[in-house]
């Protein structure tokens, strides 16, 4: 099982517009991050973990560079999302090539998420008078403690709350992808044991009312206790990526726009 990191960046990613802070001057290339977002592949299968506004972008550079065995255009089999916001749903317009090739895009999410992409996304889900090009989804809803099947695997959701949003994580067998997290029940925790890779939240030092910040995120990590842990959905008050990185424990990294990990 393969994850690339789409996007690692918070709501506005880095650089931000007209900053000048010194994190949005950096020509690191770590330090450039678009709207948070992974992309999760096994065998045939390739599923994408939220949708953006830089979505049409991230697939253009992953995606979209690879074939089938018969040498098609590569499909994406689905996109599961953790929560409403913005920066996790914005770029849904952009699963247009993919419908056109494949049909109708399947997509999962708590119910509430359902019903808030079909207020924003009114012409996606219509049935009446659509708007010829418009994209078609088919909806799933994504229940706590209801595994969802997705191809060959089940894939479990695993419930938080990003300030008093309900938020969806989802483990993949190995790997464990939470964002926008600040609290998690134990019982939550439970179902992440024993993980290869965990990917979780890490916002900045300074704490945050809707978000973990580093001591929070590392309190997490040591209580998951996963083989490796890579924080996701950074902000640039967290620093600069070498330098940041620097100062966390062994097993435990900032990831990077277009890090691929395999398990």
């Amino acid at each position: 099982m393969k994850i690339t990191f789409l996007g690692t960046g918070t709501s506005q990613g880095i650089p931000i517009i007209g900053s000048t802070h010194p994190v949005c001057l950096s020509d690191d290339p770590r330090d450039k991050r678009l709207r948070v977002s992974v992309l999760i592949e096994w065998d045939k299968y390739n599923y994408v973990i939220d949708c953006g506004p830089d979505f049409r972008q991230q697939m253009l550079s992953t995606l979209s560079r690879k074939r089938t065995p018969a040498g098609d255009p590569a499909p994406l089999h689905g996109i599961l999302f953790t929560h409403e916001h913005a920066d996790h749903v914005a770029g849904l317009d952009d699963i247009r090539p993919f419908v056109f090739r494949q049909g109708d895009m399947p997509i999962y999410g708590h119910k509430r998420v359902i019903k808030n992409l079909e207020e924003r996304f009114e012409y996606i889900f219509t049935t009446e008078n659509r708007y010829p090009g418009a994209p078609s989804v088919t909806s799933h809803e994504v229940k706590n403690n209801k595994p969802i099947s997705l191809g060959n695997i089940a894939v479990t959701p695993i419930e938080a709350y990003h300030g008093d949003l309900q938020v969806f994580g989802y483990r993949f067998d190995k790997i464990a992808y939470l964002t926008d997290v600040k609290t998690i029940a134990d019982e939550e925790i439970a179902k992440l044991k024993n993980l290869e890779i965990l990917v979780l939240n890490c916002l900045r030092e300074e704490p945050h009312r809707t978000h973990l910040n580093v001591d929070e995120a590392l309190s997490l990590i040591a209580r998951i206790n996963p083989k490796k842990a890579y924080l996701t959905h950074i902000s640039h008050h967290l620093g600069f990526h070498a330098e940041a990185e620097a100062k966390l424990p062994e097993n435990v990294y900032i990831a990077y726009d277009g890090l691929t990990l395999t398990t």
